[in-house]
């Protein structure tokens, strides 16, 4: 078909993410619930297997970046905590946990080659990247967590990097420490989260943004199976396993719903969208 014989806009392009190979990961220390009872019990083996698996089903969807793990840092297959980034601009994390932070100078590295400008917050505002700070759809409105690990005078340093409505929400259910754990906003403008996780006022601003129509609230079942921790790309929703009620709904609103095992992950905390941090085009 000639170009002057198409009709509507073509479909963005995909962002591109970073991810990291799991050749180093385990669980080899206690900063969230999820590990309690989890260490040394990780299997790097199904671990590796469970992450090529997500790798390639990403990756026939949307471009995917490399960093290498380091010794020392088995949470850095954790990409969405490396940061946050935007025109060209990344935020590099202030871990609030000492068995992370090591990981900072290895992120900020990266970032530094990759040509991006690198922004540092103070030392003593903790921010864990994408992992509390997510934008709507329409990339106008900033979603931020705080509570366990994300501090919300970070916040207001957010706000002056970008054009953009910072909204704060609180997490007050310790499973759910980072924000992409119980909230994903769709790129249909809907949003996929577990209410209980948040506190009323959260709730208010939350249901302010998004009519009810938009709002796809998740069973504690779900939620704890990391439902929220979804990669949305176009049409496609990639995530670790789900009820059927849920799927069923998805696909009701025009998703192709990806289901992948990522239980070896859950072990510390993490799943689909964890493992991968976007890096938007300019």
């Amino acid at each position: 078909m000639d170009a002057d014989q198409r009709t509507g806009p073509l479909p963005p392009a995909p962002p591109t993410f970073l991810m990291c190979p799991p050749t180093l990961y385990e669980v080899s220390y206690i900063i969230n619930p999820w590990m309690e009872g989890n260490l040394g019990k990780s299997s790097r083996t199904r671990a590796v297997t469970q992450w090529e698996t997500l790798f390639a089903a990403l990756s026939r969807l949307a471009p995917v970046r490399l960093v290498e793990p380091v010794a020392g840092s088995p949470d850095m297959v954790f990409t969405a905590n490396a940061g946050l980034a935007r025109n060209g601009i990344v935020v590099v994390s202030n871990f609030h946990h000492p068995e992370r932070q090591d990981e900072e100078q290895h992120f900020r590295r990266w970032f530094s080659q990759a040509q991006y400008h690198v922004v540092d917050l103070p030392r003593g505002s903790s921010f864990e990247g994408e992992g509390d700070a997510l934008f709507s759809a329409d990339g106008g409105t900033l979603w931020v967590g705080y509570g366990a690990r994300t501090h919300r005078a970070s916040h207001a340093a957010l706000a002056a990097l970008w054009p953009v409505d910072v909204q704060s929400l609180h997490l007050v259910d310790p499973r759910f420490y980072h924000l992409d754990t119980c909230f994903a906003p769709l790129e249909d403008g809907s949003l996929l989260y577990y209410p209980p996780a948040f506190d009323a006022a959260s709730l208010d601003r939350i249901h302010a943004f998004y009519p009810s129509s938009a709002r796809i609230p998740v069973r504690e079942a779900d939620a704890l199976a990391f439902a929220c921790n979804a990669v949305n790309i176009g049409r496609a929703v990639v995530l670790n396993h789900i009820s059927p009620e849920l799927e069923r709904e998805l696909q009701i609103r025009g998703f192709e719903v990806l289901q992948l095992p990522l239980d070896e992950f859950l072990k510390a905390g993490g799943a689909a969208k964890c493992l991968v941090m976007k890096l938007p085009s300019a």
